[in-house]
């Protein structure tokens, strides 16, 4: 039975075009268990990869403001200077959340030019 996570994971599927493997990386879990999730049979049984979602989710809500969702997978997997070259889905993964949000919030308020 799904829950509200697994409808997260659903969510970041449909608006940023990311597949199960791009879930499975950001969240530290099996890409069968993110398949699961995008097919709502099965929820986050841990609370970290639950958290790990959301976060995912959260960016991935800022980002479809600030550009086409169809670029969002080519952001979140590329070396970001600005996160010392790591990816956005592995600082994700690691708890950099609010390392890849300040970068983000760069992109929403970009300087006056």
């Amino acid at each position: 039975m799904a829950t509200a996570f697994a409808e997260e994971a659903v969510y970041v599927h449909e608006a940023a075009n990311l597949n199960g493997a791009d879930i499975a990386r950001a969240t530290g879990v099996a890409g069968s268990t993110a398949r699961a999730w995008l097919a709502r049979t099965r929820s986050p049984g841990r609370a970290r990869a639950a958290e790990r979602l959301v976060e995912l989710s959260a960016i991935v809500e800022r980002l479809v403001r600030v550009m086409d969702a169809t670029y969002i997978p080519v952001w979140l997997r590329k070396p970001n200077p600005s996160l010392d070259d790591e990816k956005p889905l592995d600082v994700i993964r690691e708890g950099g959340y609010r390392r890849v949000a300040r970068v983000v919030a760069a992109l929403e308020s970009p300087p006056a030019g």
